[in-house]
């Protein structure tokens, strides 16, 4: 049995892995779940030996775990740890006899793998003339072929097609059948249908364990949804929004509201503008010069108030004989500014 006890890891101020604990029983596999940068590889690393612990320990069948141990589990790394210009089946051989496997039974098992993953009439190539996909499957067989007494496997399926992963979860099987078994990865579909425990990492901790069916019963949390805003309405919106916002029309008697959207000079491009420019457009509108703001586009919410007030203003000023008390040319020079 493969146990983590308080694990945790740190570089500098930073806490990569805190307090982690969870148990990899003999004949159950162990699925370890979680986003990027959770923690997972870095686990696998200080159980492995690879990286030393900041805190807590790993025990092995209950006792704290030793180098000999180790030398006798199954590892697969995250990085691929082959040798890129040597044959397969020579190298399979190689990473045997390391373990302590005579000649005659390392070949044997290194023909056995590869013929199990379907690369045995490639068993002379190199392994730069693999695609990824089957140098993954070289790397699992490297890491099955000393017959392991634990699995700890980090991202086994990736890069690998249905096929393969069909293979590999048979092989698994048939293998690790009696063995503590830890694999990582992000298909949440193989965790449910290979695992029999999952724990799950969230910044460096263990946020949940155990079976998939206590999990699946547990449920995933619910939070209330955040009420939407109101936006506010009215002049204090900005002018010209028309989502969710009402623009400010001005409606004078006699004043329909295409003439407030007169082009400058008082006349529309196009064949069909009258000679007061946009048709039906009222006299108001076409006697004013073209820096007034009531001829530009450019008038939109409050403006176009405060510029309808002023054409009222210079209407009946003009009808009755008396001087405006603000010219248009006065306006046009502060709109100018």
């Amino acid at each position: 049995m493969l146990e983590a006890r308080s694990l945790s890891r740190v570089y500098g101020s930073t806490t990569v892995v805190d307090d982690v604990s969870f148990t990899v029983t003999p004949g159950r596999v162990t699925g370890f779940v979680g986003a990027n940068g959770a923690g997972k590889t870095t686990t696998m690393r200080m159980l492995m030996g690879v990286l030393g612990t900041s805190g807590g320990e790993v025990l092995w069948n209950g006792a704290p775990i030793t180098a000999e141990a180790r030398r006798t589990f199954g590892y697969m790394p995250e990085e691929r740890g082959l040798y890129p210009r040597m044959k397969l089946h020579e190298q399979l051989v190689f990473f045997a006899r390391l373990h302590g496997l005579g000649a005659d039974d390392a070949a044997a098992r290194a023909t056995s793998l590869l013929g199990h993953f379907g690369l045995e009439e490639r068993r002379d190539d190199v392994l730069d003339d693999l695609s990824l996909g089957n140098q993954q499957r070289v790397q699992i067989a490297a890491a099955l072929v000393h017959r392991p007494s634990a699995l700890v496997l980090d991202e086994p399926f990736s890069g690998l097609d249905p096929t393969a992963v069909d293979s590999m979860i048979e092989l698994l099987r048939a293998e690790a059948g009696q063995l503590p078994l830890l694999f990582s990865s992000h298909q949440l579909d193989l965790v449910e249908r290979l695992c029999d425990d999952v724990v799950v990492l969230a910044r460096g901790r263990v946020v949940a364990s155990g079976t998939v069916e206590d999990l699946r019963a547990r449920g995933a949390d619910r939070y209330p949804r955040r009420p939407r805003r109101r936006r506010r309405r009215g002049l204090a919106a900005r002018p010209g929004r028309r989502r969710g916002r009402r623009r400010r029309r001005v409606q004078r008697r006699g004043q329909p509201r295409r003439a407030q959207r007169a082009r400058p000079g008082g006349r529309r491009r196009g064949p069909r503008a009258g000679p007061g420019g946009r048709p039906g457009a009222p006299a108001v509108v076409r006697d004013l010069p073209g820096g007034h703001p009531m001829s530009s586009r450019r008038t939109t919410g409050l403006w176009r108030v405060v510029a309808a007030r002023e054409v009222s203003t210079q209407v009946a000023a003009r009808r009755s004989g008396s001087p405006s008390p603000r010219s248009s040319s006065a306006w046009s020079r502060s709109w100018s500014r």
